[in-house]
């Protein structure tokens, strides 16, 4: 009986615990301690894209898997977008793209549904990758109306150059800074032509003439922007194991990640 009463006298001292330590948090305390996760994310990749897409696919969901060490959020993969009707697929906050994109008509129809009631996308390099022959109006719009145009070949590092400095995705950013080594598209117009996008960060043309098999020579080359109707940007960085190697790149792609959820007409969930 003894023995019963001890364990239980624990477990009521454990349940107060908590509590007894928030109420020593001081008002101004710097720091806000999650009690369970505060987001939902998804993942889509595919293992049937170009084998460095695929190579960067793999890379890619190891660095979101290690930012949620801690269970600060819920991170969720899959292969099949078919699985995520609309209903589903609007309980996540955030749809990352990693080498692919929708590509039957039902999935195109529940991703524009979802982007259209503010979702969130955070999309890598192939998945934005359009054509005279993808025949997907409102995914051109959505982009900010480029289609591809050229690329450089073989992937190298690049002089990238911050065009928004005072973005929260660049705002603790250098001025420019090399990136790690990737296949870098060009777009036909430039997506800086539309008044709804906001480019944040430029190819500099100190690259030019750029490549070494397939050399670009002029033009302007924006890789990282977001189309302000939407909450979503776009990141022209996913090709092979080099890219995530770089610890300015992987702060740029963690602001990203962190700003499109911040604008969640749910409410920002890091203020949770």
């Amino acid at each position: 009986m003894k023995q019963v009463f001890s364990i239980l006298l624990l477990l009521m001292l454990a349940s107060m615990i908590p509590n007894l330590l928030m109420a020593q948090i001081p008002a101004d305390y710097p720091a806000s301690y999650a009690s369970k996760p505060r987001f939902k994310a998804l993942i889509y990749f595919t293992t049937h894209a170009e084998g460095q897409h695929v190579d960067f696919a793999k890379q890619a969901i190891t660095f979101f898997q290690k930012l949620k060490f801690g269970d600060g959020f819920i991170l969720d993969t899959t292969q099949d977008l078919s699985l995520y009707p609309y209903e589903k697929l609007k309980e996540y906050q955030l749809l990352i793209m990693l080498d692919g994109s929708p590509n039957t008509d039902s999935e195109r129809k529940v991703f524009e549904q979802y982007m259209e009631n503010g979702g969130g996308w955070m999309g890598f390099h192939v998945s934005g990758y359009n054509d005279k022959t993808t025949n997907w109006p409102w995914f051109l719009q959505f982009l900010g109306g480029g289609v591809f145009y050229c690329n450089n070949w073989p992937p190298q590092p690049a002089k990238l150059v911050i065009d928004h400095p005072g973005h929260p995705v660049t705002q603790n950013l250098p001025a420019t800074y090399i990136a790690p080594a990737s296949e870098w598209y060009q777009w036909n117009p430039s997506p800086r032509k539309n008044k709804d996008v906001d480019v944040l960060i430029s190819l500099s043309p100190d690259n030019y003439p750029f490549g070494i098999k397939d050399v670009i020579y002029s033009g302007d080359f924006p890789v990282v922007w977001t189309n302000k109707k939407y909450r979503m940007i776009y990141l022209n960085m996913g090709h092979g194991d080099d890219v995530l190697s770089d610890a300015t790149q992987k702060l740029m792609i963690i602001n990203a990640f962190k700003w499109v959820l911040s604008t969640d007409k749910k409410g920002n969930p890091f203020k949770k």
